[in-house]
């Protein structure tokens, strides 16, 4: 079966000719018509007032022939926004031990173990894998000469191809790239080539360091390195380690971790704002040259690791997988980098920042910091959100209120009668303090499970004409939602369109001597045997099938325009409306928009924001909170913990989702 054209090579009226001998209507050689309607495409029209769908004639004018400038395709309409990230975040995979890999700079991307869980790198992560999406769906190189790109990004800019089957090409941009603008700091990943003392010198991979042979330093004097990043607080505790290749002469190396302006000619704890752990004698330095005594000393071969605990305000180090204890605290509102230091000839060390396992098991570590958390939660009494119910009953109730709340109807009967029984069993119902639903709030419940169900099934019409049935005032005061619910309209026509892109199927293998396959009648062998009449009315079977499948994609695809079209006029003098017209009419970009970049668009799970939107706005009308009482709780409960994480508190260990709701 030839190949069906796409979207945007019907949309601009050059289909193939195999798709042309099917069609009996003629189109406008341009895009222009999917903005604006034009005069002879009556728009496909359903009443914002609940009023069944009607074609109806419309005034064209000079506006219907042209495109609209602003063509740029955001991301942000129905989904969540991951925020933007620059390219030094260090992740290819969010889970596993070192996870390696190369991003388009060439960097190495992973995320330390003892991490995985951290609500802090899974932002991070998310980050990340928004900036790679952007790259791949920007264009690799911007045009040059008359046809490079205005600031504006405006589709009369676009520079222009070479006509071909589909009519004249633009080279569309959907997103600019984002710019580092997210706030997040990325985790350490290499000694920076631009802060490191002049007699040291970087490996080719930033993880290996040296002395300079023939570098002289006074007594007084050392040479240090940092990081490319600070250490996030918001990680609430981070560690690396560092391997002593060769200790060099007398063994004087310092390894800790100091400020971003702190001078490069000292070995780490000699300056203000500097801590360190000395190898040539054990003693730990604070922001001074006098030491103390700390812990043994350290040589070649050796691992020594160093790690800060922001929940608590120390710092430790590790000597081969060991403990040495705190070496110091009331580390309070420090903004540091991994530092390390040297001072005579043939020292040499490899850091690892969690590239690959550490010899300390810091996981351990991390796994009992998190428990004793969540342990604290647990433990923590409820009395002040409810005193008059124990934390069982109490936890009843915001489940019972949730279902009702989001029109599960029949899951709060089942729910409420479940736990009747249980009480009744237990003799523990004798003030009938079990929750229940009222006449009024169950029929209202009811009305607004129809709604939801006729959503997640895409009958966004149905939703419509029942929400004006129930709530006729809804949509009319709040118009967003209404909009909201036609732009679903529209991706659900797109989505039964893209769904008659699927070739039908193969023809049946030919019968041998009428039977099946492989079959033979009382051991006589088997004989070809070709039937031309079965042949030719096979074939002529087939071949009215793909007429009919692609008479009924022009069909819908047809359809599915003017309903863009119609939609389009009535929300022209709409601005916040211009970057969900965008986002959803780039879906005609594609030959399967399944395959796009905009494809969660069409994503059944697309439809769960649109219900809860609408359910909430009907709750609202009603007098009623837009959000559930177990729902507000999560949301507080992470805004709690966020604030704790940012002061590098017992929230950076806690990642509510994660830990608690899976």
């Amino acid at each position: 079966m030839p190949r069906r054209s796409s979207y945007a090579s019907v949309a601009a009226g050059n289909m193939n000719t195999y798709n042309q001998s099917l069609m009996s209507t003629s189109r406008p050689g341009t895009f222009s018509h999917l903005a604006t309607p034009s005069s002879h495409s009556p728009p496909y029209t359903h009443d914002q007032h609940g009023n069944p769908p009607v074609r109806r004639p419309h005034r064209s004018s000079e506006a219907d022939t042209q495109m609209d400038d602003n063509v740029n395709f955001p991301g942000s309409w129905g989904k969540a926004s991951l925020g933007d990230d620059s390219s030094q975040y260090g992740f290819r995979r969010f889970y596993g031990v070192a996870s390696h890999g190369d991003d388009a700079n060439g960097g190495e991307f992973f995320v330390p173990s003892y991490l995985r869980h951290s609500k802090y790198v899974e932002r991070l992560h998310q980050a990340h894998e928004a900036k790679l999406a952007a790259q791949r769906e920007a264009p690799p190189t911007a045009a040059k000469g008359n046809g490079a790109l205005s600031s504006r990004s405006s589709n009369a800019s676009l520079p222009k191809l070479a006509p071909s089957h589909r009519g004249m090409t633009y080279e569309v941009i959907e997103h600019q790239p984002p710019e580092d603008n997210s706030g997040l700091t990325p985790l350490p990943s290499r000694w920076a080539e631009a802060d490191k003392n002049q007699a040291m010198e970087i490996g080719p991979d930033g993880l290996e360091v040296h002395f300079v042979s023939g570098s002289k330093l006074h007594d007084h004097e050392g040479a240090a390195t940092r990081t490319d990043h600070p250490i996030p607080v918001q990680a609430g505790i981070y560690y690396y380690e560092v391997n002593i290749t060769s200790k060099g002469k007398d063994g004087m190396i310092g390894i800790g971790f100091s400020g971003p302006k702190v001078s490069l000619e000292r070995l780490p704890g000699w300056e203000p704002e500097s801590w360190g752990w000395h190898g040539d004698d054990g003693n730990t330095f604070c922001c001074q040259m006098t030491g103390k005594r700390y812990g043994p000393t350290f040589t070649t071969g050796d691992v020594v690791g160093c790690g800060i605990n922001f929940m608590t305000g120390s710092a430790f180090f590790t000597k081969n997988g060991v403990h040495q204890g705190n070496a110091f605290r009331d580390l309070k509102d420090i903004n540091v980098y991994p530092s390390v230091g040297m001072k005579r000839p043939h020292a040499q060390l490899t850091v690892n920042f969690g590239q690959s396992p550490f010899v300390f098991d810091i996981d351990d570590m991390m796994k009992r910091e998190r428990e004793a958390i969540s342990d604290a939660m647990i433990s923590t009494s409820i009395a002040s959100l409810h005193s008059h119910l124990d934390e069982k009953s109490f936890v009843k109730e915001l489940v019972a209120q949730f279902f009702g709340h989001d029109g599960f109807v029949e899951t709060a009967k089942a729910f409420t009668n479940e736990l009747l029984a249980e009480s009744r069993a237990l003799e523990l119902d004798t003030d009938g303090s079990q929750p229940t639903l009222s006449m009024d709030e169950d029929l209202d419940a009811t009305n607004r499970q129809h709604i939801r169900a006729a959503i997640m099934d895409g009958d966004i019409d149905k939703a419509i004409k029942r929400t004006h049935a129930y709530y006729p005032q809804v949509l009319r005061d709040q118009s967003h939602v209404y909009f909201r619910l036609r732009c679903q309209k529209f991706v659900e026509m797109i989505r039964q369109t893209a769904e008659l892109l699927e070739l039908p199927p193969a023809k049946p293998a030919k019968p041998s001597n009428g039977h099946a396959p492989g079959h033979m009648d009382d051991g006589q062998t088997e004989m070809e045997v070709d039937d031309p009449k079965n042949e030719a009315e096979d074939w002529d079977k087939m071949e009215m099938e793909e007429s009919d499948i692609s008479v009924k994609y022009t069909e819908l695809l047809e359809e599915t325009i003017q309903y863009g079209q119609e939609l389009k006029q009535e929300f022209q003098n709409d601005t916040s409306t211009e970057a969900a017209f965008k986002e959803i009419f780039s879906l005609f970009m594609y030959e399967d928009p399944r395959k796009s970049p905009q494809a969660h668009l069409l994503d059944r799970a697309s439809r769960v924001p649109v219900a809860e939107e609408l359910n909430s706005a009907i709750l609202v009308s009603l007098g009623k909170s837009s959000s559930a009482a177990l729902e507000i709780l999560y949301q507080q409960t992470e805004a709690l913990v966020d604030i704790l994480t940012e002061e590098g508190g017992a929230g950076a260990l806690i990642n509510v989702r994660n830990d608690f709701l899976r």
